[in-house]
């Protein structure tokens, strides 16, 4: 059971409710677990699909971790092995080799699966059906009581954004609409580990935006979260670490801040009206950009070697920012240096 916070309701397991007066939240989508420890773990997994006329390696040996309560990303083009990785974790599929465990059980047990949610890519639910009726079909299925279905899927079409639209055909919803349906479907049983294909995968910026609230208070209330997405920078803004896959190889497995720290690259911003000499910026391989100086130096005295050249020329620097790199240049620059090798 989630002990009460004041102000705002908090579910357990059991179905019970702590009455406030705040609106649904995200923060008790799942009751809160215990310590951090491994959730999921993937060692030397290899995965090969064979048929009479050839063999294909759709995963090599890849290992990697994930911690409870973290937010956890699988990254890779097409054809990476994303898909099949997350199926081999769901006890869909069996690897050739190696051994996968979530919380500390083979996923092919029964006992593994439960409490574990899944939006699967593309799913699809019968048009006839409405929102309602989906989300009670899919609590049966997880072997919840009615009394708890009908708290349940109220507290999650009102999270989702789906309070008014609850009793509409999914016929009549869009493709956003019916992604935030299956997350609300997979959140049903408060689940400890829920597993994400291509989340926010044709979902507007909008939609993205709710998906990426929901489970970031997920997170925050305990969940651990597994997400098989190629939209790299709804990751970055989402998850703590990531592993990277490329033709069934894992390439780097780090957290996004490790992988995006600042690099020697800096913005300067002068004040507003002013700019700097041209014969200046090109001494030190400064451009100007949307109004910025935009330069890459080797070390700091060099960056402040300029800064006191600028000074020197009677401007007047509002501002100095150094750049992270996006997830995406990393990636990029990962699956060419691995294609080059």
């Amino acid at each position: 059971m989630v002990a009460a916070t004041p102000g705002v309701r908090a579910w357990g397991p059991s179905g019970s409710e702590n009455a406030g007066p705040n609106p649904p939240k995200a923060a008790y989508v799942v009751a809160r677990v215990g310590e951090a420890v491994t959730v999921i773990s993937v060692e030397e997994v290899s995965k090969e699909f064979r048929s009479w006329r050839r063999r294909v390696q759709a995963l090599a040996g890849v290992s990697f971790e994930v911690r409870q309560g973290e937010a956890f990303g699988l990254l890779g083009a097409n054809g990476a092995g994303k898909t099949t990785l997350v199926k081999i974790l769901l006890g869909l599929a069996h690897p050739t080799s190696g051994r996968v465990t979530v919380r500390g059980m083979e996923p092919v047990r029964a006992r593994a699966r439960r409490r574990v949610g899944y939006l699967p890519e593309g799913h699809r639910f019968p048009g006839y059906l409405s929102g309602e009726a989906a989300m009670r079909l899919f609590g049966r299925l997880a072997g919840l009581d009615e009394a708890t279905i009908g708290r349940r899927t109220r507290e999650l079409l009102a999270l989702v954004g789906l309070s008014d639209r609850g009793g509409d055909r999914i016929s009549r919803y869009s493709k956003g609409m019916t992604q935030r349906l299956g997350l609300a479907c997979a959140l049903l049983d408060e689940p400890e580990v829920l597993f994400l294909d291509e989340p926010t995968d044709g979902v507007d910026p909008v939609g993205r935006r709710h998906i990426r609230d929901v489970l970031l208070d997920a997170k925050a209330a305990g969940t651990t979260i597994f997400i098989n997405s190629h939209l790299l920078s709804e990751v970055e803004r989402t998850c703590d670490r990531v592993a990277i896959l490329h033709q069934g190889r894992l390439l780097r497995e780090a957290g996004v801040d490790d992988l995006t720290h600042p690099s020697q690259r800096f913005r300067i911003r002068l004040e507003e009206r002013q700019h700097a000499p041209l014969e200046l910026l090109a001494r030190f391989g400064a451009v100007t950009l949307d109004g910025h100086i935009e330069v890459a130096v080797p070390d700091l005295p060099t960056l402040n070697h300029l800064l006191d050249e600028l000074r020197s020329q009677r401007l007047l620097i509002a501002e100095v920012t150094p750049q992270r790199a996006a997830l995406e240049d990393v990636f990029i620059e990962l699956v060419r240096e691995e294609r080059g090798a």
